[in-house]
């Protein structure tokens, strides 16, 4: 093993280490690997710059700051409360429509931001329910990592999936959608029969619903248009991008600066409430990554895949959606896959086999077997430390209980899905 090989690696696993301890801020943890890989000489500061996904970069971004303006609207917390009205204030009948909410807004915006937008509004209806939010937040976890599976944007490693490949928008819905469907359909048929029956609330609570004026919680009709027109044409754009030869990220900040512009808000408001922390993150991790390229470390994995699977589609597909489903469980899925492109790319260049199904099951296992355990997915992360803001302290393993049998249902609906169409 050559010291380049060592060192890389090395770095690599001890920064690998310390996100998943969580014991130091992924963000920093990650940054500082980064620095390492160019200040020790694994990666050549000429290269920095191209080992970063602008292109996921710049998607991020773009979405980032579109829903940091729809927020100030009020939409959501309408949506919420005309849901909850909708379904009569049943408690069993209200988690249905905010699983579908939550479902629909990751699948067109992302994960994260549904999750953040979703849960606070979860809170009012429960506390006025006087019901535990805790069945409703972790069914809204499952369903906002189910539901970011089915498109480019929905969530981050079909981001980096996507523009590292050049797959679009329609590519990923035509693909993953149908699956998508069958999984939440399966997933709240046992959520009927596991939490569903213990859902039970007074009549006076019920009352309290459907007294809520959701008119209220718009706080700005103009700007709610103007945002409206300009994510459906955001949406539009990410469906037809490749039609225009444009890349996802132009598109979405295209948008973003299109709103920006007429919305009259206050542009250092909106860049400050942008994840800046993720996306730091993200360059970082694309410079980590990239010293194991330039050390050879990806090329050799995808020899021993190779020579594991005889490239043989079948068992490479059933490797790669199982192994990265309960990789992704436990660990966080954004820098498994960051670490499996560059690995997938391998496999084909040196197999010459057809890697298309393989994105298909990177993705799938990578999305859904986030919903594994707490730490799995960001979403996860940050809905549990909003619970436990509410008291809700949430341990590893009262979550794991809760969620990683229905994730290990949703693989096997997608080892079916994927049997029947690709192989």
């Amino acid at each position: 093993m050559s010291f380049s090989v060592a060192l890389a690696g090395g770095i690599f696993l001890s920064i690998y280490g310390l996100i998943i301890s969580e014991k130091v801020n992924r963000a920093a943890a990650a940054v500082f690997g980064a620095a390492l890989m160019v200040l020790l000489g694994v990666v050549s500061e000429s290269n920095v710059v191209g080992f970063i996904d602008f292109g996921t970069i710049g998607l991020l971004i773009g979405m980032m700051v579109i829903v940091n303006i729809m927020k100030k609207t009020g939409i959501f917390e309408y949506v919420a409360i005309r849901a909850a009205k909708r379904a009569k204030a049943d408690p069993w009948m209200i988690m249905v429509l905010f699983a579908v909410i939550t479902a629909v807004a990751s699948a067109l915006l992302d994960n994260v931001t549904t999750i953040l937008l979703i849960v606070p509004v979860t809170f009012v209806i429960t506390e006025t329910l006087k019901i535990d939010a805790y069945p409703f937040v972790i069914v809204e976890i499952l369903m906002a990592n189910i539901g970011g599976t089915a498109t480019l944007i929905g969530d981050p490693p079909n981001i980096m999936i996507g523009s590292a490949n050049g797959i679009g928008f329609l590519d990923f819905l035509v693909n993953l959608g149908p699956v998508v469907v069958v999984i939440f359909l399966a997933i709240m048929l046992i959520m009927r029969f596991t939490v569903g029956k213990k859902l039970h609330v007074s009549e006076d609570s019920k009352k309290k619903i459907m007294k809520m004026d959701e008119s209220l919680a718009i706080r700005d009709y103009k700007l709610l248009r103007k945002s409206l027109i300009v994510l459906v044409a955001t949406i539009m754009g990410f469906i037809f991008h490749s039609t225009f030869h444009l890349e996802s990220a132009t598109v979405a900040l295209s948008g973003a600066a299109i709103l920006l512009f007429i919305s009259g808000s206050d542009p250092e408001d909106v860049f400050m409430d942008i994840e800046w922390t993720t996306i730091f993150f993200f360059m970082a991790l694309f410079v980590l990554v990239g010293g194991l390229e330039e050390a050879g470390i990806i090329e050799w994995f995808a020899q021993i895949i190779l020579n594991a699977t005889h490239g043989n589609l079948m068992m490479t597909l059933l490797i790669l959606l199982w192994g990265s489903a309960l990789l992704s469980s436990f660990l966080d899925n954004i820098p498994f896959v960051a670490t499996m492109i560059p690995l997938i790319q391998s496999v084909g260049q040196l197999s010459g086999m057809d890697v298309m199904p393989l994105w298909w099951a990177l993705a799938l296992g990578a999305c859904l077997g986030g919903n594994g355990t707490m730490i799995g997915a960001s979403a996860n992360v940050v809905a549990c430390g909003m619970l436990e803001k509410k008291n809700h302290k949430v341990s590893f393993l009262e979550y794991m209980k809760s969620a990683f049998p229905i994730m290990l249902v949703s693989i096997v609906i997608a080892t079916i899905y994927i049997m029947i169409k690709y192989v």
